[in-house]
């Protein structure tokens, strides 16, 4: 393959007396600029036939990466960053929520190779067990491992007193297999139009995740139908920001932060997606709650 590729460079250079030198600085030029590539091209091919997910990919991120997710949710949220660092750790280390997501795909004919890496919903994890909401929303289910991250982090809360639940949409009725057991205890999924979903709540919402359809008219749609929602400590995690400025231009209008977390994905060829984190103020830090 890779002499296919330096064969259509050289035959596209003219003839003429530095025709060597030309060819050689080509072949040199070609060489340097694929070895930025050259891993993920190996990543692509093995992951071409193996039995994984087609969209929403499993991964964890870079240690580089990681830290910089940690210091930025500790900044959001006001929060110490040891704290936030012993989040991250708390939910990668949940023998429980790991082995619910693995066992549910082991029995996926199309998923039975699945490496599972939770990617940027350590973020989301992090964000939850900081700030103690009442109410977490998330459009877009899919398989539900977000759900279950996000129900995981709930349940903790609920260990040190804080209640809260958590509120998913989808259009698919077959999603979100993953919302069984103990994590259907702090969590439900509305099936139907997102928006029709969103129009029906009444309740404050303190952490909104946007991850539904991923057009940057219905993303901007969402954002409008939850803001007569949002709680005077709410805060709004976009999951389409890598690819629109939907979530930016919301915050902008209604004079709310914003701000861009961009995964790197580690031993994945996705080049990442990311964190759009939309606060009501930095820091954002939350009205003491009490278990009720």
């Amino acid at each position: 393959m890779e002499r296919k590729a330096i064969k259509s460079v050289l035959t596209r250079i003219p003839i003429g007396g530095a025709v060597t030198l030309r060819a050689y600085r080509s072949w040199r030029r070609y060489r340097f600029a694929r070895s930025y590539y050259a891993r993920e091209l190996r990543l692509i091919r093995r992951w071409a036939v193996s039995l994984t997910e087609d969209t929403n990919f499993y991964y964890e991120l870079t240690p580089r990466n990681e830290a910089a997710l940690t210091t930025l949710v500790a900044a959001v949220t006001g929060t110490e960053v040891g704290r936030i660092e012993g989040y991250v750790e708390e939910v990668k280390a949940d023998a429980a929520l790991y082995s619910h997501i693995a066992s549910a795909f082991k029995h996926n004919t199309q998923m039975r190779d699945v490496v599972i890496g939770y990617g940027r919903r350590i973020g989301w994890y992090a964000f939850v067990r900081a700030l103690k909401p009442r109410l977490v929303v998330e459009t877009g289910v899919a398989h539900g491992v977000g759900a279950s991250v996000l129900c995981a982090a709930l349940l903790r809360n609920l260990e040190e007193g804080y209640e809260g639940s958590y509120l998913g949409t989808e259009i698919n009725p077959d999603a979100g297999e993953l919302l069984t057991g103990i994590y259907a205890s702090v969590g439900r999924v509305a099936y139907g139009d997102s928006l029709d979903s969103l129009r029906m709540l009444t309740t404050p919402i303190d952490v909104f995740i946007n991850d539904s359809d991923h057009s940057e008219l219905y993303e901007s749609m969402e954002y409008e139908a939850v803001a007569h929602l949002l709680s005077a400590s709410s805060i709004i995690l976009g999951d389409n920001s890598h690819v629109t400025n939907a979530l930016r231009d919301f915050s902008v209008e209604r004079g709310r932060p914003y701000f861009f977390f961009s995964e790197v994905p580690r031993d994945h060829w996705y080049p990442g997606a990311g964190i759009g984190i939309s606060p009501t103020q930095i820091p954002l830090i939350p009205r003491p709650r009490h278990g009720v």
